[in-house]
């Protein structure tokens, strides 16, 4: 009898738990569809029958006159807009209200968890730890759990192929140097030399073995890798950013897979690089700054204690003082050293009366920049507070590009800020650094890097474990 009464006590409330959202849009006065409990109006999503793009235009074209429309993934509420006056208002003017997204997040600590019992293992061995390659294994299974949905389990894998992956594509060889060269002294040989030719086997033979995973589908994890499988062998348009005016040109294509993998190169370098550099230098410069990271570690720990002392994106969000001290992180040792554009068109700097021809290279030295005292009080310290609101203005604004800058910035900028701020926040919540023997105080940069800065020799650091109380 008790069995019964408690499988009727469990079923009711599985059913108010999943129904408890339902009436949300129907008292707003929103159109929608019936929900189902367990699915909401998401379940031919979840059957995997449809994309959530395809469910989407079928809910677009079903209510034709509404602005917007009702939507229950599962039992929590979503809204299709229509209108595109409203979407402007959520792209554009009030964007700061609308850019929150914490869906990879469970994935993030996933990956924070494994970073934590790597560097314990440095720890109980006493032996430095390198940063640099600690943290560019982390991205790495980041990249690969989030763009990829692949377990690359490059923290535990000293063989893992995905961190063979992202080493080689960074290891210069003597035929780089020197396609380089030629590339630079005879700039239309480009269409010719190919600088990472020895990469696309390994990114072809990736692509073919998930995409063949999926049977060239979506799947439903709504990665990179489903977001791409959406458009790939259709036809799509767009109006090139080259040629801007009343007249824009229209550039039609087809996301073919030679293409498709060219999308996955990118994003796996630029995704797992600049987070690597960039967090394993904000600890460089911790472990030579023990003032700074005593009180990083404190804003993490209060901000923790608000959340069940777990990792989690709401957390992250409130640790204001950690992503100070990634900015400047980032403001010493930008990822990205300089930027570059070229020139479409003649172009006439009206200032300097200076005239120049389409195709010419820009340069942003975006490292010295940064650097400058002109912009920036004693740029040689390390200072998060400049990067207060009362701090930054205008001025450090105007000349601060950690991301790039304009139309052509990093797209994934902010999940990058996110992903990395949560690695710190995991390494520093458990381990405070120091200085290794070994450790150089003003690391060489890697004379080969391109526009990715690189340290020569790695980050060698001692990790030591913190007494919680």
């Amino acid at each position: 009898m008790i069995t019964i009464a408690l499988k009727v006590i469990l079923a009711i409330t599985f059913y108010i738990y999943n129904v408890r959202n339902f009436g949300c849009w129907k008292k707003r006065g929103i159109k929608h569809d019936k929900p189902v409990i367990s699915f909401g109006t998401n379940t031919w999503n979840i059957l995997m029958k449809m994309s959530r793009s395809e469910l989407a235009e079928e809910l677009y074209f079903k209510y034709p006159k509404e602005k917007v429309v009702g939507f229950y993934r599962s039992s929590m509420p979503e809204l299709l807009i229509r209108d595109p006056e409203i979407m402007k208002w959520i792209l554009t003017s009030d964007f700061k209200c609308f850019y929150g997204h914490g869906a990879m997040f469970p994935l993030i600590v996933e990956r924070c968890e494994k970073l934590q019992s790597r560097t314990l293992s440095a720890v109980t061995c006493n032996r430095a730890l390198d940063a640099r390659e600690l943290m560019a294994r982390y991205t790495t299974d980041f990249i690969g759990a989030c763009g990829f949905g692949v377990d690359s389990d490059s923290l535990n894998d000293e063989n893992s192929a995905f961190r063979k992956l992202g080493v080689k594509i960074f290891n210069i060889s003597l035929r780089d140097s020197i396609v380089l060269v030629i590339r630079d002294v005879f700039p239309y040989s480009e269409k010719y030399l190919k600088l990472l030719k020895r990469i696309e086997p390994d990114i072809l033979l990736l692509v073919k073995n998930i995409l063949t995973e999926r049977n060239y589908k979506p799947c439903g994890r709504n990665d990179f890798i489903d977001l791409m499988l959406e458009y790939l062998n259709k036809p799509m348009e767009a109006e090139s950013i080259e040629n801007v005016g009343e007249n824009p040109i229209h550039v039609k294509m087809i996301l073919n897979e030679g293409l498709f993998a060219a999308q996955v190169f990118v994003f796996f370098v630029a995704g797992f690089e600049t987070s690597a550099s960039s967090t394993s230098y904000t600890l460089h410069l911790l472990a030579f700054y023990p003032e700074v990271q005593k009180r990083v570690q404190a804003d993490i720990d209060r901000i923790l204690a608000k959340h069940d002392n777990k990792l989690s994106y709401e957390a992250v969000k409130e640790m204001t003082y950690l992503e100070w001290t990634f900015k400047e992180g980032l403001r010493m040792f930008p990822s990205l050293g300089f930027l570059m554009r070229r020139s479409t068109r003649k172009y006439k700097f009206e200032d300097i009366n200076l005239d120049i021809d389409k195709g010419v290279n820009i340069v942003i030295p975006v490292q010295a920049l940064h650097m400058d005292a002109k912009y920036w009080d004693d740029p040689d310290e390390f200072r998060p507070e400049r990067f207060h609101p009362e701090n930054f203005g205008a001025t450090q604004k105007m000349v601060y590009f950690p991301f790039g800058e304009g139309p052509r910035n990093c797209i994934g900028s902010r999940l990058g800020l996110m992903q990395s701020m949560a690695g710190l926040a995991a390494i520093l919540s458990k381990f405070t650094v120091e200085p290794a023997p070994e450790t150089v105080r003003y690391p060489q940069i890697s004379p080969k890097s391109n526009i990715i800065q690189s340290i020569t020799g790695g980050l060698p650091l001692m990790f030591r474990e913190r007494k919680q109380v």
